[in-house]
């Protein structure tokens, strides 16, 4: 395998170093179909190889890397890496959008290559068909390795629970919106602090850090979260939309933060449901005598 290749694999095994909690079926019913909503089937980007538009049976490629993916914070990451990579190297990709509510991700020829039956799955056909699916390979590179932790065992499982009690569950449950709205704006804090006189997460330059981390801030607006409450998050968030890659796919979203907020601009049904739901939170953490604190 030639070296920019390895690059492209072990870059990829790093994002899909997924933690695993217990979802309940009903939980991941009701998320999975809010989801579908707001996604369509096939994703097209200009600058993808080849995006499959039919439900997948089965892989389409023969050669480069297939994507099998689906257009949640956890699932685009995969992809921005790989429109960053295309953009510097000219490295092509073959995509298939995974219908998680129509459970092709539990069918045979899938959990062939992800026997847990989640998202998202690379295939390297160059490779001999190398799968790697989620839940593996942080510890296969040293790189940044402490915040991509912080956002598999953190950011992205609590914003994930958050989504659901805020805006999913069939029944208003105070203590949990509450509980995780507030600690996800402690972790918004604690990752405004990291980014205080820095332009990106690590260092000075722009990582895969940041590319992890954004695929879940780029949904705050979901949660009901403003992110303009921290201003060097609002604008790490600006600098990442601002690249071409990052854009193409974090854009392509209903629930994303750009489409998402010009939607309540536009639909007054979508801001009544949208203040129903703050006032919500406001009454829960009033309840509960919630206070903010970060770093």
């Amino acid at each position: 395998m030639r070296p920019i290749y390895r690059v492209v694999v072990v870059l990829l095994l790093i994002l899909l170093a997924l933690p695993i909690f217990p979802t309940s079926i009903r939980r991941l019913y009701q998320t999975s179909r809010y989801f579908l909503q707001f996604i369509p089937l096939a994703t097209h980007s200009p600058t993808s190889t080849a995006v499959s538009s039919d439900k997948p049976t089965g892989l389409i490629a023969s050669s480069g890397i297939e994507l099998l993916t689906f257009g949640t914070p956890n699932g685009q990451k995969v992809k921005i890496a790989l429109e960053e990579l295309k953009a510097a190297y000219g490295k092509p990709y073959t995509q298939q959008n995974i219908p998680i509510m129509q459970n092709v991700q539990k069918e045979p020829w899938y959990t062939k290559l992800s026997p847990n039956g989640k998202i998202p799955v690379i295939v390297d056909h160059d490779k001999g068909g190398l799968a790697v699916m989620e839940g593996i390979g942080e510890q296969l590179l040293d790189v940044p390795g402490d915040h991509m932790a912080w956002q598999h065992g953190g950011l992205g499982p609590m914003q994930g629970q958050m989504n659901h009690f805020y805006r999913m569950a069939k029944e208003v449950i105070p203590y949990a919106i509450q509980r995780f709205v507030g600690e996800v704006e402690r972790l918004y804090g604690v990752l405004d602090k990291q980014l205080e006189g820095r332009d990106w997460i690590v260092g000075d330059k722009y990582s895969i850090a940041d590319i992890a981390n954004f695929s879940w801030i780029n949904y705050s607006s979901f949660g009901g979260i403003d992110i303009m409450r921290w201003p060097n998050l609002a604008a790490w968030h600006k600098r990442c939309l601002a690249r071409p890659a990052v854009s193409a796919v974090a854009t392509s979203s209903q629930m994303a933060n750009p489409q998402y907020e010009q939607k309540l601009k536009e639909d007054q049904e979508a801001r009544n449901k949208e203040e129903k739901l703050q006032q919500i939170v406001r009454d829960a953490k009033a309840k509960y005598g919630y206070e903010y604190s970060s770093p």
